[in-house]
Formats: C-alpha cells, sequence, structure tokens
C-alpha cells in the first residue's frame, strides 16, 4: 500500500534580507506549511535572527566567549550577548507561527513505542 503524497505548496522564495543559515530556515518551514502573509513577516524575522545567531556563534569559535577589558578584567565576549538574545527572538517568532510541531498518525492510537 502506497502512503499517502504529501499535497503541494508553494513555496515563497526567501527574502533577499536573509543569509545562508536564515534562507535554510525558511526553506525548512515554508516546505512543510501554508504560511499567509502575516506569517510570513513573523518567519522573515525568525529567519533574520537565526542568521544574527550563526554569525555571533562563528565570531565565538573564534574568539572564544570571553575577552579581556582595558583594565585587564575577563568579560563576557558580546557576542554571547548577541547569540543569546538572537536565540530568544528566532524561538519567540517561531512560537507566534504556533506551528503544529506533531507528527501525523497513518492510524488512529498512540505511535508504536511510546
Amino acid at each position: 500500500m502506497k502512503k499517502p503524497a504529501k499535497p503541494k505548496i508553494r513555496v515563497p522564495a526567501a527574502p533577499n534580507t536573509l543569509g545562508a543559515e536564515g534562507r535554510k530556515l525558511w526553506r525548512r518551514i515554508a516546505e512543510d506549511y501554508d504560511l499567509d502573509a502575516a506569517a510570513l513577516v513573523i518567519l522573515e524575522s525568525a529567519c533574520l535572527s537565526q542568521d544574527r545567531e550563526s554569525g555571533a556563534s562563528a565570531q565565538l569559535v573564534t574568539d572564544g566567549t570571553t575577552t579581556t577589558d582595558r583594565f585587564g578584567q575577563v568579560k563576557a565576549h558580546p557576542a554571547v550577548l548577541i547569540e543569546r538574545d538572537s536565540r530568544a527572538a528566532k524561538l519567540r517568532a517561531l512560537k507566534q507561527l504556533n506551528l503544529d510541531m506533531e507528527p501525523l498518525n497513518d492510524k488512529p492510537g498512540r505511535p508504536a513505542g511510546r
């Protein structure tokens, strides 16, 4: 017996404002959900936050999570705050989309193994 085909959803093009990581997130969500115009604005915000988070993470890989200020005191690298705040903004935006993350079952009842 064949599995039912997934209905085709027209995937809107990612905005030009997005970087590589933001485009990946856009594509993953836009392919699976049929979003209206307002949801696409929220998704763009989540994707921009993803780009900012990825940039800060890459900077932290290079510089480390701490830095020394002009007085010789060890402080958190500024990118730590950017990474944290961007991740929080991304998660808030994704929560606003209210996406159904539960996989669809092909039969009633609880999935096997749970």
